[in-house]
């Protein structure tokens, strides 16, 4: 069955991580279900990851043109892959697709993170019987669990991340087909003809958006997120508001909210801000040819925070995104805030690095749609637009319990009214002021 990606993107990695792919060459069982075994562990909740089989790679790139593997092959390899996966305790089946590329014969397995973590399988599978060890992925390398590893295997085998759980109040009818086959389309994924004529429950599981048995299959917490018309009635508050205030009083203040799937909302509420926020000065220098073209905040730093915002949220907490725009400042207001494993140090000094996500499906959807970059290159994006547009540093914000997280973008100087323009908007002037200023304009004019 096709799997729902690109596979021009995915052998080119500019959809996946490079530690999310392995290529293979040819059909060599053992490593493959050591592979198996270590996205299927999925040990920082990336999302599991892909084998690609008839690819010769050098430094854990692919190596073009494509060898290829031979069609006799094929079935014989799909029954090895069976026989070995039963050797995976508990039992574990990847997702298996054949497809064609520059006429060349691939095959990909899809290796999802698995919901009955942690998986062991056996060590060898020639000569003496051999014990049975846990594999996980390190970087690009698959490696065996050391007693450390295994211990922290089993704490997060009781968590599945919320995104990747069954919601049992929701029902497989709440997933619309026709959002499914418009994602399918838009990543260029093969399985989107085969999906005009599929049954939803077959397409759900084949995407791995439902789970269950034949009688009670259920829809999966990231399925309603993208593709339910209004996730926010599963998840209270799964919404972006966006708040300009013109006016520490709030006059004139506006207030728009942003509904439907995940990558709708976040576009969305993108090109609000990038319309109606973002606003541009042209400078003319003299004897320079080209205008110096400056804004009053950069979209792409705005366009990294709240992608990383609707990735890094938690959807059991009933609060919404919130993006408060001032004449000073824009703040991006998240719950809860980042990762213990991430250091105070780490935060101020606007150096974040994540070695485990929260969501590892909804990263993988906006990853496949172009709204979020690779593994932990949002951060120096952010910082990189900041600097060509001559702006500040951000300023990222949390409390002691991590309970929350607010990135502050402060307006670039050139957007800064004189001090005494904006208390008389504010009618915040002395009437002593007031008199000084009319003074000086008289003199100025005598």
């Amino acid at each position: 069955m096709a799997i729902p990606i690109n596979i021009n993107g995915l052998l080119n990695q500019r959809v996946v991580e490079s530690a999310r792919i392995e290529f293979k060459a040819n059909w060599n069982p053992e490593p493959i279900l050591h592979t198996i075994c270590a996205f299927a562990n999925d040990m920082d909740n990336w999302g599991g990851g892909y084998i690609v089989i008839g690819v010769e790679e050098k430094d854990g790139a692919p190596i073009f043109p494509i060898s290829g593997i031979t069609k006799d092959s094929i079935d014989k390899i799909n029954k090895e892959l069976l026989n070995i996966c039963n050797l995976i305790d508990p039992r574990y089946i990847p997702i298996f697709d054949h497809i064609i590329y520059d006429e060349k014969d691939l095959i990909i397995l899809w290796v999802p993170g698995g919901t009955n973590r942690p998986y062991k399988c056996p060590d060898r599978l020639t000569g003496k019987p051999s014990g049975k060890s846990y594999y996980i992925r390190r970087l690009s390398s698959t490696i065996k669990a050391n007693s450390q590893d295994e211990q922290e295997l089993f704490s997060l085998s009781e968590i599945i991340p919320y995104d990747d759980r069954i919601n049992p109040k929701a029902s497989i009818e709440d997933l619309r087909p026709a959002l499914i086959s418009n994602f399918l389309h838009e990543v260029k994924s093969g399985l989107y003809e085969a999906s005009k004529t599929m049954a939803l429950k077959t397409l759900s599981l084949n995407m791995r958006i439902a789970e269950g048995p034949p009688e009670y299959i259920k829809p999966l917490n990231v399925g309603l997120m993208f593709f339910n018309d209004r996730p926010d009635n599963h998840f209270r508050y799964a919404r972006i508001e966006v708040v300009d205030k013109p006016d520490e009083t709030g006059t004139g203040m506006t207030e728009k909210l942003f509904f439907g799937p995940l990558d709708r909302q976040l576009r969305d509420a993108l090109a609000y801000i990038q319309n109606y926020i973002i606003k541009e000065k042209v400078i003319k220098h003299a004897h320079v040819a080209e205008a110096e073209r400056i804004y009053n905040f950069p979209y792409a730093a705005i366009e990294e925070a709240l992608s990383n915002a609707v990735h890094h949220k938690n959807y059991q907490i009933p609060e919404p995104i919130i993006v408060t725009v001032t004449p000073e400042k824009l703040e991006i207001l998240n719950f809860p805030g980042p990762d213990r494993s991430i250091s105070d140090d780490s935060i101020r000094s606007l150096k974040m690095v994540a070695t485990r996500y929260r969501n590892r499906r909804i990263g993988e959807f906006l990853k496949e749609l172009h709204l979020v970059e690779g593994r932990n290159t949002g951060i120096p994006s952010m910082l990189h637009a900041l600097e060509m547009n001559g702006s500040p540093l951000p300023q990222f914000e949390t409390d002691e319990n991590r309970s929350y997280f607010r990135v502050t973008f402060f307006v670039h100087e050139t957007f800064t009214a004189p001090k005494f323009v904006r208390d008389k908007k504010r009618k915040n002037l002395s009437s002593t002021n007031l008199w000084n200023l009319i003074s000086c304009f008289r003199e100025s004019r005598s």
